[in-house]
C-alpha cells in the first residue's frame, strides 16, 4: 500500500507532466498578446512568456458538464444524463483508478466539506446581517459534533439575552444558525433574508428581531419557542455538506414550536444555494409557506392532513 507521502509524489510528478504537455501544445500556436501602453492582464502575460502554465481550477467545472470518456458511443446521450444529475459519472478511468483531474476535484470537494464543518461562521457577517449571537450549551466544535443533543439546548445566558432582546409573541420569527455547514449560512442568509421579509411584509405579517444561534441543531427552535411564543417560527440552518456542495442551506417551519413538538410537526425547504434553489426565490418561498401555516394555524403533517 502506498504511503500518503508516495501518493503526494505521484501527483506532484502527474501535475508537472500535464504542465509541460500543456506548455508543449501552446508553444505550437503562441497568441501574439496586444498591449494598450505597458497594460496587460496575468494571464495574457503568463500566456505570452510561460506558454499558459496554470492549470485551469478544477472546482470551477459543472460537475453536469464534465465528461471525460474518450470517444463515447453516444456522447449527445451521455450529456442528457449528466445534465440530470451532478453525481460523478462519465468521468473515465486509468486502470481501475480515477484519472488524475477527477481525483484532485474529489479531493477538493472533501476538503470544501470539511472545512464548512469545521470552520465557525465570520461574527463580522452575523454583524453585517443586524444579528446578535447567543450559543447553545456546547462549549466547542469538538463537544458539537460528538454530542448532538447539546446543540438542541440554549445556554442560560443565551435565554436571558434572547428574553432582553427579542420581543415575546410576534407572528413570526427568524432564527440563523451554523449547524453543520457555516459555509453554507455566509453564502445564502444574505440575499435570503431581505427577500423573506420583502414577502412577509407583502403578506401582511410582522416579525420578531432575528438572532444567530452558534453550535446549534435543528431542535432549538423549540427551546426559541418555548421562550418567545411566536405563532410561526423559522429557522435557517447550514446542511450537512457533501462532495457535490458544501454551502446547500435549510429552512425549517414550524406552528408554536414547543419542547412537545415532534419532527413531523416541522417543515422544510432544503438545497437552498446557487446550484439549488436560488435563496433569493427561497425567502419568497419560504414566505409563502409561512403564510399557509400562519392561516391554518398547523404545521408538518398536520397542515397536509387539512
Amino acid at each position: 500500500m502506498l504511503s500518503e507521502k508516495d501518493i503526494q509524489g505521484i501527483v506532484e510528478s502527474v501535475l508537472k507532466e500535464l504542465k509541460l504537455m500543456r506548455q508543449e501544445g501552446d508553444k505550437k500556436d503562441k497568441p501574439d498578446v496586444e498591449k494598450k501602453g505597458d497594460v496587460c492582464s496575468a494571464k495574457e502575460k503568463a500566456d505570452a512568456t510561460c506558454g499558459g502554465e496554470y492549470l485551469q481550477d478544477l472546482c470551477e467545472i459543472k460537475l453536469e458538464e464534465w465528461a471525460l470518456i474518450p470517444e463515447p458511443a453516444d456522447r449527445e446521450g451521455l450529456m442528457r444524463i449528466k445534465k440530470n444529475t451532478p453525481a460523478r459519472i462519465g468521468l473515465w478511468r486509468a486502470g481501475a483508478r480515477y484519472k488524475v483531474e477527477p481525483w484532485l476535484r474529489f479531493r477538493a470537494d472533501l476538503a470544501a466539506a470539511k472545512d464548512a464543518v469545521m470552520k465557525d461562521v465570520d461574527p463580522a457577517f452575523i454583524e453585517e446581517l443586524g444579528l446578535f449571537t447567543v450559543q447553545t450549551v456546547v462549549r466547542d466544535k469538538d463537544e458539537y459534533l460528538t454530542r448532538p443533543d447539546l446543540g438542541r439546548k440554549l445556554s442560560e445566558e443565551a435565554k436571558e439575552k434572547i428574553l432582553k432582546e427579542c420581543p415575546k409573541s410576534p407572528q413570526v420569527q427568524l432564527i440563523v444558525v451554523d449547524g453543520l455547514s457555516s459555509t453554507a449560512i455566509e453564502a445564502n442568509a444574505k440575499d435570503f433574508i431581505p427577500s423573506f421579509l420583502q414577502a412577509l411584509k407583502s403578506y401582511g405579517l410582522s416579525i420578531g428581531k432575528p438572532f444567530f444561534i452558534k453550535y446549534g441543531r435543528v431542535a432549538v427552535m423549540d427551546e426559541v419557542g418555548e421562550l418567545l411564543q411566536p405563532e410561526v417560527l423559522v429557522e435557517l440552518i447550514g446542511e450537512r455538506p457533501g462532495l457535490v456542495t458544501a454551502k446547500s442551506m435549510s429552512a425549517y417551519m414550524c406552528y408554536k414550536p414547543n419542547k412537545k413538538t415532534i419532527e413531523s410537526d416541522r417543515m422544510l425547504v432544503s438545497n437552498i444555494h446557487d446550484g439549488g434553489l436560488p435563496p433569493v426565490e427561497a425567502g419568497a418561498h419560504v414566505a409563502s409557506i409561512v403564510k399557509k401555516i400562519y392561516d391554518a394555524k398547523a404545521s408538518g403533517v398536520k397542515l397536509m392532513n387539512l
